[in-house]
């Protein structure tokens, strides 16, 4: 306890001393900024929060039995307080902060709900740079007056989140464009808001040998810096435009490469709502399912076939709209996080999603044995599917997911939490992103309330058989070995497309019309 108090006042002194030397230095006008950007201020800042939330979980939960009702009362109230410290630190030190905050609140059913549900208003509510600010970086990267690029320029940000903000814009030559340009300190300040958080992660591992939470710091920093690269967006955007040329109701926007840099990004500029904004979906005659179905078909593509996934698929960066041509239209934005699976990797979990539907268990060990956490195979499986256990025995395609099952998983969560953190410092890498993305998915799916759940399991058993195919194809030996591997393919499709037709009464209305016919000839 001498220890955290001795740290939260060389903190508090830290941060405070910046302040005042920045105060000396700049004038009023500068100051809230300069402070906020400060990095002795930020690092004081992150360790006061550390220290504090270290401190109260200590002290709440010292001498309490773990297994006593009390003991849950009290940690999911220290969960809440902490949850709400961590948020307004993430808020005030923005960039880096932001990033972590929201990949916290996209991770359902595996951290505590106190966590995710405070975390999760950062994907809709991350603070907004001053227009001085975006005008500032405009300026810079591209060597020119914001007027002499832009015919218009809109004051208001059309969306905010934890790297940059996006206003819509008019080119000289009539082109309506949206502008994505970076906070002004996110780059400076990048490398140092990592390694703090890093430094800050292993303290509180010391502190609390049972929670390890490195893997979410590695995961962070390996991608922030591709995040923070807008031309390597660029080149994401036309990368998946490519992939997806044989989806004709899938639009990405065009990047207009003259007024674009590693900070700012000019981009085609498309309308639609929300991916889950279900009042806009009914005013323009759009079908939740059709949209779920559409979206279920293309991640399906991306993770088992391509194994090039878009992965922060939350409601501000999909939209949808209705086009003449071509029906109901997925629109891709932020193209920032992606993730490219190895081979053995994109295969190992294709098998793992087969055996997952068939409720094979002797696959799903299998699996885990190969994603390196054979023992806990029964964890895994909940996790990936967001399914209890009873459930994934019996069959994950049979209903979706009731009030009482989701609350089961969100106590399993907590009670687990120790176990579900250790699972996640040993699967690969790969999967962490996966998982984020899943989740993300999963409550899209929640949002629009659709119905389509058996017809996800359909599209996904199709991608997978596809995969595995084709990877057994190129490892074949001779014309026997491709013959039998083409067989069970056909078989392994025509199998779906007897439970498809089942699942959508084709069975059921054949059954009908063919005791109707022999009842009339019964009559004859």
């Amino acid at each position: 306890m001498r220890l955290l108090r001795k740290s939260l006042g060389y903190a508090t002194i830290s941060a405070g001393l910046a302040g005042v030397t920045v105060a000396l230095v700049y004038g009023p006008e500068e100051l809230r900024r300069k402070i906020t950007s400060n990095g002795l201020v930020r690092v004081g800042r992150a360790a006061r929060t550390v220290v504090i939330i270290s401190y109260d979980y200590k002290r709440t939960l010292w001498g309490i039995d773990s297994n006593s009702t009390e003991y849950a009362e009290l940690i999911s109230q220290a969960h809440l307080r902490s949850a709400l410290s961590l948020r307004d630190l993430c808020c005030v030190n923005g960039g880096a902060y932001i990033k972590v905050g929201q990949y916290v609140g996209s991770l359902d059913y595996l951290l505590p709900p106190e966590y995710v549900q405070t975390m999760k208003v950062l994907h809709s509510d991350a603070p907004q740079s001053p227009l001085s600010d975006i005008h500032h970086v405009i300026e810079e990267e591209l060597n020119c007056k914001v007027n002499e690029v832009f015919a218009s320029f809109e004051d208001k940000p059309i969306g905010a989140a934890s790297l940059a903000q996006v206003h819509k814009a008019t080119l000289h030559d009539g082109s309506v464009v949206a502008v994505k340009v970076q906070h002004r300190d996110v780059q400076k300040h990048a490398a140092v808001d990592m390694t703090t958080l890093e430094l800050l992660a292993e303290a509180v591992s010391w502190l609390f040998p049972e929670f390890k939470f490195m893997w979410l710091v590695d995961e962070s920093k390996k991608h922030l810096p591709l995040e923070l690269d807008f031309e390597c967006e660029g080149r994401n955007a036309e990368k998946i435009t490519r992939f997806f040329k044989k989806f004709p109701f899938v639009k990405i926007p065009g990047i207009y490469w003259q007024f674009s840099t590693k900070r700012v990004l000019t981009m085609e500029f498309c309308d639609g709502g929300k991916v889950d904004d279900l009042p806009y979906m009914k005013n323009h005659k759009i079908s939740s399912d059709e949209v779920a179905h559409k979206l279920g078909v293309l991640y399906s593509e991306m993770i088992f076939v391509n194994g090039y996934i878009h992965c922060d698929p939350h409601p501000g960066n999909i939209l949808v709209r209705r086009n003449p041509q071509n029906g109901v239209e997925i629109v891709f934005l932020d193209h920032g996080l992606y993730q490219t699976l190895s081979s053995d990797f994109r295969i190992n979990y294709c098998k793992m999603w087969q055996s997952l539907i068939k409720s094979d268990l002797e696959g799903i060990k299998q699996s885990s044995k190969a994603l390196g956490v054979e023992e806990m195979y029964g964890l895994l499986a909940c996790i990936l599917t967001a399914r209890s256990w009873d459930v994934i025995t019996t069959g994950i395609d049979q209903g979706p997911v009731t009030d009482d099952e989701a609350e089961e998983i969100r106590a399993n969560a907590t009670t687990f939490l120790t176990a579900i953190t250790d699972l996640l410092n040993r699967v690969p890498r790969q999967l962490l992103l996966l998982l984020k993305t899943n989740d993300l998915l999963r409550s899209i799916d929640y949002r629009l309330n659709t119905s389509a759940t058996s017809c996800s399991f359909i599209t996904t058993s199709r991608c997978c058989i596809r995969a595995v195919t084709k990877q057994r194809l190129k490892d074949c030996d001779g014309w026997k070995d491709w013959v039998r591997i083409q067989a069970d393919s056909t078989f392994s499709h025509l199998r779906i497309t007897l439970y498809q037709m089942y699942v959508s009464g084709v069975v059921t209305s054949l059954r009908r019309l063919f005791s109707r016919l022999m009842g009339r000839l019964s009559f004859l």
